[in-house]
């Protein structure tokens, strides 16, 4: 995980220097063969574009062309890509494209005309210009790269690449045994491609009807690999070589997959039943796709993990001609999207709109905002953790830490246990178990523990020295899933149980002792189901109005078929949002073949309502609508689901807020808090008789809910509009309220997850945790957002002087790893009364050599740290904190001496102070989204110390809490 390789040279310390935490592991980016056997990501696309026409490609045509009938499917009914009217008028399409072509003098490197109208070509920066200027052209989009949604590094090489080959008649025996489970649908699979020969895809079965798609079959994709379970298989690669101008090495122009990723999520959605999953010898147990019965039909655009929208597009585009049903979309951008209205996303609409259902991972950036797919026409999918897959760490003091392992460890026995800091070099990277940098005489018959960066590369340096055993942490934390190393390994992923371990082998340098033992106390984790902790989260930063993710699912440590290219391997453990997709896009294939007539809006919203929360959490910015039950999603009693009119309005509007669209959720990321909000929505009955519904609301504290009709009759086929109203109520300003409406018949209960969060004065793409965004000010200034408009006037609560303290910790190592208690670390108590508006802790120190991190904790819990890798001065600044007892942990992360001297600055303030040393400036009014300026102005003497201070405001009858306010 990650992609740096050993430590370099550090500044001379009288302290050993294990130069540990001195950056940021970059989180894993890819599962299996991809991560380690394909090379560097390439660099951005650069010169290509990807061009929108105006007119409506084949799936959205509604007519109005002289001559040429409508091809856009009616309510109910399917499209027909293929038909006399959709070949016409997509030879009308083709001349248009043509002719703009000719006119700028431009060669097209893909056309596109059943799923987008519009073609991918290498434009000049004057071209694209011009380009977007003509009336003809809807927008000139700048290529991009996506990449596969998966997250763990490869496992090593391996035996066993045909240990499940004999598993073929049991696999095909037990798909015909098994309830039919998404019979005749067919589910289009957008990835790395497949491995054909697989037992999880060995059935033949009958070309579904409506099926126009085409085995494209070459020396390495014979043509009795589309058997019928894989009824069809494409790529797509031009515009990855008119990019890079070749493919990745390991790569093959072909539909068989080298990578793994698109074997695991194609097998995941809907392989056959194989009761033996073998893992290097190992058996994994019984494995299905959530619909084995459905039919794969494969759209290879990714090339050693990554493709480039055109390609992608071109992808989708052929999957809605050729007659999918359902899409998984496992591919995401780093760091999720980064705008509306991509070309990926139109793609996607126009699939939508011809009854085409599309599952998407969300991401795998485990932050808030930073969330891929979030179109309101994609069931955007969070991973969650379902299996605990717990191992513990047994030390020698008689404490355990509790991680996880996939491996067979070696019980009870106590084995002598070494940081590999002493084991080998440390300007080779020991510390890290990089290649080549251990002495076998000093591992030898020892578990060793490694602060990773390669985490495969670890496990096989441990092997290759003669260890046995090895405890995988990362110093300063990452994420929890798993890797099946064939060897004994634990691996511990918070930074919390890296301090802990670090700590125990720092004080026991050559005594120490472990053992590795399978299972746990549960302590590891809330709960199971739970959200992982790699799962990109909402609120969506692109749009406002829209809950993203729409569910969470299984997406961690799932064991489905691979490609044996990389690890020798047919079956292999990943995880990421890349698994969690495809097991919605396996229910949504298993209630197409049920519900033949329901839209994908339909089916989303049964999947959706009928879904339960995860443990650990309710809100819907974590989890969504929560995780799907296909049982009850089968009878969900109403489904609610946007017109065609809204989607198109969203995809065409610059600055998208999807509040008003007709979704089976509510999302009010910066709603006027001084005002109600009133929304429709349009609630179908689609069971077999008339039921009556009752509203209710949970949770959403302090808001104001109302429902009209609050209990109303609905007949079958029937739809009912209600009007909700949410007011601000008692909610606090600038955070999210989370909770539900739950309409309740005698038979049904449908769900609609609700969050809102009332904008006062920081509008905020993210959640409500980490660094308090625009809250505080300096040099006696501070600047306002504000989200209403209106009359303006303030107080403040005048300055509070900063409490700083002389102190001094004392350390032996430098470059280790923080535990509370730990070795180089120093306690302070801070008491918050009831009352405080805000408690800033800061350091500092003179020492160019020293860094020190600072870690909040409030009953045993970290609530906040400040860790920047290049100098002392930390700050942690809490916004209103809860009361009671605090501690703050300053660490000597890096140390020239055993004393380190610094200072510590503690400033808690009052919310009802009023010190007389400040008045307040204001502006008269202000504006909705505009910006306002306010100052302290400091009245009589004032120490020569930095202060703080809060500020609020009032406008008419609201007060709003203001700004924490620094004098410096």
């Amino acid at each position: 995980m990650g992609t740096a390789g050993p430590a370099t040279a550090q500044p001379a310390s009288s302290l050993p220097d294990l130069r540990l935490g001195q950056y940021d592991h970059s989180r894993p980016t890819l599962t299996g063969g991809g991560a380690l056997h394909s090379p560097a990501q390439p660099k951005a696309v650069n010169g290509q574009y990807v061009v929108r026409l105006r007119e409506a490609p084949v799936t959205s045509y509604a007519g109005g062309v002289k001559g040429l009938a409508a091809t856009r499917p009616a309510n109910g009914q399917e499209l027909q890509p293929h038909s006399v009217a959709a070949d016409r008028y997509r030879q009308h399409l083709g001349q248009a494209q043509r002719d703009v072509l000719a006119d700028f003098g431009v060669r097209a490197q893909q056309t596109y005309t059943t799923a987008f109208n519009g073609f991918a070509a290498k434009l000049s920066d004057a071209q694209a210009a011009k380009l977007a200027r003509d009336t003809r052209v809807a927008a000139v989009t700048p290529a991009r790269l996506v990449k596969a949604d998966a997250a763990t590094t490869t496992a090593p090489e391996g035996q066993g690449a045909g240990q499940a080959a004999a598993k073929t008649a049991a696999a095909q025996k037990a798909a015909q045994t098994k309830p039919v489970h998404g019979s005749d649908v067919v589910i289009g699979v957008i990835d790395t491609g497949i491995w054909p020969e697989s037992a999880s895809f060995a059935a033949t079965m009958p070309r579904p009807a409506g099926w126009h798609g085409t085995c494209q079959t070459d020396e390495n994709f014979p043509a009795t690999a589309c058997n019928g379970k894989i009824v069809g298989a494409r790529y797509f690669a031009d515009g990855w070589l008119s990019a890079y101008g070749s493919l990745p090495e390991g790569e093959v122009l072909s539909a068989r997959d080298m990578n793994g990723h698109g074997t695991h999520t194609a097998s995941t959605a809907a392989g056959l039943p194989v009761k033996h999953a073998m893992v290097l010898g190992h058996d994994y147990g019984a494995i299905s796709g959530v619909a084995p019965d459905a039919r794969i039909a494969v759209y290879k655009a990714l090339w050693g993990g990554s493709g480039t929208d055109a390609d992608i597009v071109a992808a989708i585009d052929a999957a809605v001609a050729d007659g999918v049903q359902v899409i998984n979309y496992s591919i995401g951008s780093s760091m999720g999207d980064y705008q509306p209205n991509s070309p990926i996303g139109d793609a996607f609409l126009n699939a939508y709109l011809a009854g085409v259902f599309v599952a998407a991972s969300a991401g795998n950036d485990g932050m808030s905002g930073m969330i891929s797919n979030a179109e309101p026409w994609v069931t955007t999918v969070g991973a969650t953790v379902e299996r605990s897959h717990e191992a513990t760490v047994r030390l020698g003091d008689g404490s355990r830490i509790v991680g996880t392992s996939m491996d067979r460890l070696p019980s009870d026995r106590r084995t002598p246990i070494v940081f590999a800091d002493q084991a080998g070099s440390l300007d080779d990277g020991a510390q890290f178990c990089w290649p080549g940098s251990l002495d076998p005489a000093k591992v030898k018959g020892k578990i060793v523990a490694c602060d990773f960066i390669d985490s495969v590369a670890a496990v096989a340096a441990v092997k290759d020295a003669g260890g046995v055993g090895v405890v995988l942490f990362q110093s300063t934390g990452n994420v929890r899933l798993n890797v099946i190393y064939d060897f004994p390994t634990v691996y511990l992923w918070s930074d919390e149980q890296a301090g802990k371990l670090f700590n125990y082998l720092w004080a026991h340098r050559s005594d120490g002792t472990a053992s590795l033992v399978t299972g746990g106390d549960g302590s590891s984790l809330v709960g199971l189901p739970s959200v992982a902790g790699l799962s990109s989260y909402g609120p969506d930063q692109v749009h406002t109005g829209l809950q993203k993710p729409d569910l969470v699912a299984d997406g961690i440590d799932v064991v489905a078929a691979v490609s044996p290219v990389s690890g020798g391997r047919l079956f292999d453990a990943y995880s990421g949002t890349s698994m969690a997709a495809p097991h919605v896009a396996g229910m949504a294939a298993v209630l197409r073949a049920r519900h033949a007539k329901w839209s994908p809006g339909a089916t989303a919203s049964a999947l959706r309502t009928s879904a339960t929360d995860t443990r650990g959490t309710t809100s819907p910015l974590r989890q969504g609508s929560g995780l799907p039950r296909p049982a009850s999603a089968d009878d969900p009693g109403l489904v609610i689901e946007p017109s065609a009119a809204e989607l198109k309005a969203f995809a065409a509007a610059a600055n998208p807020d999807g509040k008003e669209i007709n979704l089976p959720s509510i999302a009010l990321r910066e709603y006027d808090g001084t005002k109600p909000v009133r929304l429709v929505r349009r609630l179908t009955n689609v069971g077999t008789r008339t039921e009556t519904y009752t509203a209710r609301v949970d949770g959403l504290t302090g808001m104001k809910v109302t429902v009209t009709p609050r209990t109303f009759s609905v007949k079958p086929g029937a739809t009912k509009t209600v009007t909700i109203t949410l007011e601000r109520g008692t909610a606090t300003w600038d955070r999210y309220a989370t909770g539900s409406l739950t309409f309740s018949s005698a038979k049904h209960r449908v769900r609609l997850t609700v969050a809102g969060r009332p904008w006062g004065f920081t509008p905020r793409p993210y959640d409500d945790t980490g660094i308090e965004f625009g809250r505080t000010g300096g040099q006696g200034q501070g600047f306002l957002e504000p989200g209403f408009t209106g009359p303006l006037a303030g107080r403040t609560t005048g300055y509070t002087p900063v409490a700083w303290k002389d102190k001094k910790l004392t350390t032996s190592v430098s470059g280790g790893v923080f535990s509370p208690g730990g070795v180089g670390t120093q306690a302070t108590k801070i008491v918050v009364p009831r009352g405080t508006a805000g408690l800033i802790v800061q350091t500092a120190s003179d020492d160019p050599d020293t860094n020190l991190d600072l870690y909040l904790y409030k009953d045993g819990k970290r609530v906040d740290r400040s860790w920047a890798s290049w100098h002392s001065n930390e700050r942690s600044v809490r916004f209103f904190p809860e009361p009671g007892v605090y501690t703050a942990y300053v660490h000597a992360q890096t140390a020239a001496s055993s004393d380190v001297p610094y200072q510590l600055g503690v400033t808690v303030v009052p919310e009802q102070a009023d010190r007389h040393n400040a008045t307040l400036t204001t502006p008269a009014s202000v504006q909705r989204g505009g910006s306002a300026q306010v100052t302290l102005n400091p009245v009589g003497p004032q120490p020569d110390v930095e202060q703080w201070a809060y500020t609020e405001f009032r406008t008419g009858r609201t007060t709003v809490p203001g700004l924490l306010i620094s004098s410096r």
